[in-house]
């Protein structure tokens, strides 16, 4: 059976020549260690600058915050983008910055300490059976890759142990040397397809965030698979998914 001949049992179109998977919220649970390291270092800065100022500490909400302004987004993007939600400007700074320093660098520094401590304590859990989907898909000759905002993807793919699942990798290290755009620009997800030679409308896009399923819909790509952990189905639809479901497991479902 050829890869198109199979296609619908895994809830693709026909026209479906590779897969683009995000990591965090998609096949491995450290979407939970990043909201919580992002409230973690939000709100030790708002109190502090509430503190500070005399204004009101209003902490940084992981339901609503954490989807609207720093899921799926680069590291720096997503610190300045709900800074700006709070009407606060800092320096950008940069990478010499100490963890904590007031400057984008610094709080984006201390936010990604603090999730390579959860991950030292606590480990990395997966998905399993959006991961299971991902191998039946190989099995059937699907090309497959891994576009993440994350510098950590490859190190958290070795953790548990699916590195030879996927063609290639594109990551927030990749992002930052070959100095591409972050989600919801589409552009890791146009390197993504390039590196696997198919082109955008021949490809599946599967994000957890509202900015990975805008990069799916603004790069043209040809099915975008939105994956509601967190009861946001309707935005992710409205945001450019064709099809939303709270775990990949559910396409094989329909079989």
């Amino acid at each position: 059976m050829t890869v198109t001949e199979s296609l619908s049992e895994f809830g693709l179109p026909a026209a479906v020549r590779g897969c683009l998977f995000d990591l965090d919220g998609v096949l491995t649970q450290t979407e939970k260690l990043h909201a919580r390291a992002w409230q973690q270092m939000f709100d030790e800065f708002l109190q502090q600058r509430a503190e500070n100022t005399g204004t009101e500490f209003v902490p940084f909400d992981t339901d609503e915050d954490y989807a609207q302004y720093v899921d799926g987004k680069p590291r720096l993007e997503g610190t300045a983008s709900f800074l700006r939600s709070r009407g606060i400007e800092l320096p950008l700074g940069s990478d010499a910055d100490p963890e904590g320093a007031p400057t984008v660098h610094g709080l984006s520094k201390q936010k990604n300490d603090l999730v390579h401590r959860s991950i030292d304590q606590q480990g990395v859990e997966v998905y399993p059976r959006s991961v299971d989907y991902v191998r039946r898909l190989r099995s059937s000759g699907m090309r497959c890759a891994v576009v993440s905002s994350s510098a950590n993807a490859r190190a958290v793919l070795r953790a548990v142990g699916i590195t030879d699942l996927f063609d290639c990798c594109v990551d927030g290290q990749d992002a930052d040397h070959d100095h591409l755009a972050g989600k919801p620009a589409p552009d890791t997800y146009l390197a993504g397809v390039h590196q696997l030679d198919i082109s955008p409308s021949g490809a599946a896009v599967f994000d957890d965030a509202l900015a990975g399923v805008q990069a799916g819909r603004k790069g043209g790509f040809g099915y975008v698979v939105g994956v509601d952990r967190s009861g946001h189905g309707n935005e992710l639809h409205t945001y450019g998914a064709d099809v939303v479901v709270s775990d990949l497991g559910e396409l094989l479902a329909a079989r």
